[in-house]
């Protein structure tokens, strides 16, 4: 079975750089096939993402955005960031700033609904599911994806998209290092007393991080960010406990919170592969790099990574193949900057709320304070977290 493209992993990130590649015959190969069982008045998604408007142009290019149903779309228009003494504030405005929106919040389910459904109009693609990689190897200048049922997938690249513990970049030989946070990112969806306004919230809390993101009518998403032994005591309670204790964390912001969708718990940590590209090879999304959520980046991250790479290879020249070495190099020279910025930014923002003593503290909410007297400041960040 010969593609020009064989991309492995059908999360997001996978099935987006899938729908954008155009001119390729590609393979999808994914564990499973995702049941497409949103509807219109279907529960909240308890995983949620804070796409940037970039991303939400990316998805309207794709005709992926059309098909979410759009009340379930909620713009963020303005952000509020709160240091660790109770009193530092850093705002974004996107009025102020002369944007429609500084993000949008979009729920897992409906997303990965619309963007499956938008694969039936790629011409070209075949889908492989279920379907587990078995290796990955190179023959006569090709790669070679092995499949466990004997099916052999020849293609002129492999593209990883398998996530944080990549399959694929294991067999293209690609160290990574990882580092384990110690926390967990606790997830849930609140009814909310008062309405948040299209507001979206963060706490610093000494280590801690917590964000009420808004979602539909009177709704907040939350992403409380615990050392993990914390997690485990708050993931135990029930929901009036947890309401009660989110109220309090969050200063009760949004007044009283009733809980819609039971908490969920995921490990956090940070991987970053030594190189996004291998022989025949590209990496994306967090087979690449895997960064802390504070900043809601991680899902940007990999969705920038699919628009990149398909342009790339979708635009080579006439005596380039889809693997090219040049064409990876373009590919990596152009996400290395950003990537790496943006893993240092979340990961140096996460170590100095981390860092305990009194002049640490005093510094880091008076850098906040600081930062929201400088209006030109304040526009450079958004308009950096908005691409």
């Amino acid at each position: 079975m010969k593609f020009d493209v064989v991309v492995v992993g059908a999360g997001l990130v996978g099935a987006c750089f899938a729908r954008a590649a155009r001119g390729l015959s590609t393979a999808l190969v994914a564990h499973e096939r995702p049941e497409l069982r949103f509807a219109h008045g279907a529960p909240f998604d308890v995983r949620v993402y804070a796409l940037t408007p970039a991303n939400a142009a990316l998805l309207r290019e794709l005709k992926v955005w059309q098909a979410m149903p759009q009340e379930r779309l909620t713009p963020v228009h303005a952000m509020r960031v709160y240091g660790d003494d109770g009193a530092s504030v850093l705002e974004f405005d996107a009025y102020r700033a002369g944007v429609p929106e500084l993000a949008w919040i979009v729920e897992d389910g409906p997303l990965q609904s619309a963007l499956w459904r938008s694969l039936d109009a790629r011409d070209g693609l075949e889908i492989l599911a279920p379907a587990e990689c078995e290796s990955v190897t190179l023959s006569n200048g090709h790669a070679v994806v092995g499949l466990r049922d004997g099916r052999a997938l020849q293609a002129q690249l492999v593209v990883g998209a398998d996530g944080a513990r990549s399959f694929v970049r294991g067999q293209a030989g690609i160290p990574a290092t990882e580092h384990p946070y110690g926390q967990t990112a606790i997830v849930a969806n609140f009814a909310c007393e008062r309405p948040h306004r299209n507001v979206a919230y963060q706490w610093f809390q000494g280590g801690p991080v917590m964000a009420l993101l808004p979602l539909s009518g009177s709704h907040a998403s939350m992403v409380w960010s615990l050392p993990d032994a914390e997690a485990s005591r708050v993931l135990a309670l029930d929901a009036p406990a947890l309401c009660r204790m989110v109220e309090s964390a969050s200063r009760r912001v949004l007044g009283e919170l009733t809980l819609v969708t039971p908490p969920r718990g995921f490990a956090l940590r940070r991987v970053s592969a030594r190189r996004m590209v291998g022989e025949r090879v590209a990496l994306i999304g967090d087979a690449a790099h895997v960064v802390h959520p504070l900043a809601g980046q991680g899902a940007n991250l990999g969705f920038r990574d699919a628009s990149v790479l398909a342009r790339i290879v979708s635009a080579r020249e006439p005596v380039r193949d889809a693997g090219d070495a040049r064409l990876l190099r373009r590919y990596e020279r152009a996400r290395a900057e950003p990537v790496l910025a943006m893993d240092l930014t979340v990961h140096g923002l996460y170590r100095l709320f981390q860092a305990q003593g009194g002049l640490v503290s005093q510094l880091r909410n008076a850098g906040l304070n600081l930062t929201d007297r400088l209006p030109v400041l304040k526009n450079v960040l958004m308009r950096q977290a908005m691409s």
